[in-house]
């Protein structure tokens, strides 16, 4: 049976808890080889894009895709596709914008429990957007925060961002006077915008902070500086292969010959062992998120499971291979 799920049914069926306990074994699966991830492709038109992420995960028996056309002025319309790995048809079809976000902010969660310091409690945030609430509270459930700075060019917006937050997260939650106040003092450092230019000078950066660049999923976007990757003692990309392609913040650098991509650590291998993360208290630590399907199909195949045992989701008229 092929279960359809809406963006109401995966809300209730999925929180932050278990968001980064997903994400972080889908890292883990990728870390060790179980599991395949593709890059995302985008087909590009004027007045809008549709982009298409493909993974497989065959220790949980699905394989999928997530695809979501991109139009200005338009809701996100994105679907995830779940299918059976040893037998063919198609398990779910999940509406994924919700789930985008919360994989999303549960991958900088994974991120902070692995490169943040443990005695963390002050974040910097940068945006207000509809990510940043999700990055907020996943950094809030993986380290004990009691302060929060929001910066964002729209006053207005960021006080009302504070003080929806203050209401879901055990922390203070304020708005930042500055960019600058922002970085300086906060442990955990998170940036979740669309910049094109960097948002903080790399210079105010102190030692044992942790940086989750999380907004530039494009090569023409940016949102640190050359100075923040040169200070960074760890750089941490979610994938190799994907940041090549669409990691702005890490491309001047790499043509500059500050990095290389095949020296960079992977989140998966972060995860699995096979590169150390934090080592020192006095490291400053930079992670690099751009997003992964394999993602979604692991927060996907948790929303299906609980649905099953909730009764929920609407059943499809499609067959299977054994009625074809």
């Amino acid at each position: 049976m092929t279960l359809y799920l809406n963006e109401s049914d995966v809300r209730q069926l999925l929180g932050m808890s278990r968001a980064v306990e997903e994400v972080e074994r889908a890292f883990s699966a990728h870390g060790r080889g179980q599991a395949v991830d593709i890059p995302r492709r985008r087909t590009r038109q004027p007045g809008g894009h549709l982009h298409i992420l493909q993974a497989a995960a065959p220790e949980i028996g699905v394989i999928g895709y997530k695809a979501y056309y991109n139009k200005p002025g338009k809701p996100l319309n994105t679907l995830l596709h779940l299918l059976n790995h040893a037998q063919g048809h198609t398990e779910a079809i999940i509406e994924s914008d919700w789930l985008g976000r919360i994989r999303t902010g549960a991958a900088t969660g994974v991120a902070a429990r692995y490169l943040a310091r443990e005695d963390a409690r002050v974040l910097g945030l940068f945006g207000y957007g509809r990510h940043a609430r999700t990055q907020l509270q996943a950094v809030c459930t993986v380290r004990d925060i009691d302060e929060v700075k929001v910066f964002g060019r729209n006053q207005d917006a960021v006080r009302a961002f504070c003080d929806e937050m203050s209401q879901q997260v055990p922390a203070r939650v304020r708005p930042a006077q500055s960019r600058e106040e922002t970085v300086r003092g906060s442990d955990i450092i998170v940036t979740m915008t669309r910049a094109f230019e960097p948002l903080f000078d790399g210079h105010w950066l102190e030692p044992g902070q942790f940086i989750a660049a999380t907004g530039s999923n494009a090569l023409d976007r940016r949102e640190i500086d050359t100075e923040t990757v040169r200070r960074a003692d760890v750089i941490v990309v979610d994938s190799r292969e994907v940041a090549q392609g669409e990691c702005g913040d890490l491309l001047p650098a790499y043509e500059n010959g500050l990095i290389y991509w095949e020296h960079l650590a992977d989140m998966g291998g972060v995860v699995s062992g096979r590169w150390p993360g934090r080592t020192s208290d006095a490291q400053i630590t930079l992670f690099e998120s751009h997003g992964m399907a394999l993602q979604d199909l692991y927060a996907g195949a948790a929303v299906l499971a609980a649905a099953r045992e909730r009764g929920m989701g609407v059943p499809l008229p499609m067959m299977g291979p054994e009625e074809k």
